[in-house]
């Protein structure tokens, strides 16, 4: 099978774990017979050095050409001064809606291997942690009209719109009910409906959504208290559905209490198999070129990609394994160091996970 991947490098310590994400890559196209071509994408800092702009309709044009999209982390403090409009977050705003990507799913899973390194207590953590995240993806707060103006009295006032259409909180529910047909049956819809008139809309949506899926089991719950039970108690959860800002700081969360936010993979897609596949931490600029970066979140979502964009269970299944059996046999990277084990650099723990494969 032959697929057109495009491949944004990003910034900072970025280009490090998609190195190592591409080499997993060529090794499972050599083991089952595919053929994965690959188009480099300037986006976020890297754009807006070359081009002057964080993503070019050029370079959109590449990744709407494409298959899939593996993206690595963008941003980092040489673009922080750059005008709002041309911020490196700016690039991927418009690359989600531009391919028209309006679910993100982040799956949150405690790895066994790691259960020391969650924050949580070992009584919380021995009940199980395996959250998928569904997050609403190209509405709300970050995609609504932002302004800010000068009053009479010369204070400065900042707006900043949430808004949703039902049609939008619809697609992503459905997405999030589908996902749990195949897993556990439950869903939570996460929202603040005792204040916001966005949230009202988003519950009475996945409310009558839900009629549609007997089988599941569904319940509401506020964001403020989602993020305690999260903490609390994350084994009550198997699918949780939330609207953009809110997916966001809860997915975090989550990642971090599996152990580390540098195993966590994600994908977001939207109505075809042509997605962008990415690990959720940043670019990391601290440690930038010192091979010390954790390569294993982007070489899961290379995993996610080949599940859900290419329909090869069987390849994701073993990038899966490789990464599994590593972490067995006491390899780490430095944010997942542990007593006992061994610590290897980025391209080491891409050696160790190519030669498992």
């Amino acid at each position: 099978m032959k697929k057109n991947i495009a491949l944004i490098w990003g910034d900072c310590s970025s280009p490090e774990i998609v190195t190592q994400a591409v080499r997993v890559m060529d090794k499972i196209a050599e083991k089952y017979g595919h053929e994965f071509a690959y188009t480099d994408v300037a986006m976020g800092g890297e754009a807006i050095d070359k081009y002057g702009d964080p993503l070019p309709a050029s370079e959109l044009e590449k990744c709407k050409a494409s298959d899939s999209v593996l993206l690595g982390a963008i941003g980092g403090p040489k673009w922080d001064g750059v005008p709002v409009p041309m911020r490196p977050e700016k690039g991927l705003l418009r690359l989600r809606s531009g391919m028209g990507l309006y679910t993100n799913i982040r799956p949150s899973k405690i790895w066994p291997q790691l259960a020391g390194a969650s924050p949580l207590k070992e009584s919380i953590v021995a009940k199980g942690i395996d959250i998928m995240i569904v997050r609403e993806l190209t509405g709300g707060i970050y995609f609504g009209s932002h302004t800010t103006s000068e009053m009479e009295n010369g204070e400065k006032k900042a707006v900043d719109v949430m808004e949703y259409t039902e049609h939008e909180i619809e697609r992503c529910g459905r997405v999030a009910f589908e996902s749990a047909m195949k897993r556990r049956k439950k869903v939570c819809s996460v929202d603040k409906a005792n204040v916001l008139d966005t949230s009202r809309l988003w519950r009475a949506t996945m409310e009558k959504l839900a009629k549609e899926y007997p089988e599941v089991e569904y319940s509401n719950m506020l964001v403020d208290n989602c993020a305690m039970q999260i903490c609390k108690d994350p084994s009550q959860f198997d699918v949780l559905v939330t609207e953009n800002m809110f997916g966001d700081i809860l997915s975090d969360e989550a990642s971090q209490i599996a152990g580390s936010i540098g195993m966590a993979p994600s994908s977001s897609l939207g109505d075809g198999t042509c997605g962008v596949y990415e690990p959720i931490h940043g670019s990391a600029p601290d440690i930038a070129g010192q091979n010390k970066i954790n390569p294993c979140g982007c070489i899961l979502s290379v995993a996610m990609m080949m599940r859900f964009s290419f329909g090869m269970a069987e390849e994701a299944d073993a990038i899966e394994k490789a990464v599994d059996q590593v972490l067995s046999e006491g390899y780490r990277t430095a944010d997942i160091m542990s007593e006992g084990c061994t610590c290897l650099s980025c391209s080491e723990m891409g050696d160790a996970i190519l030669a498992r494969l």
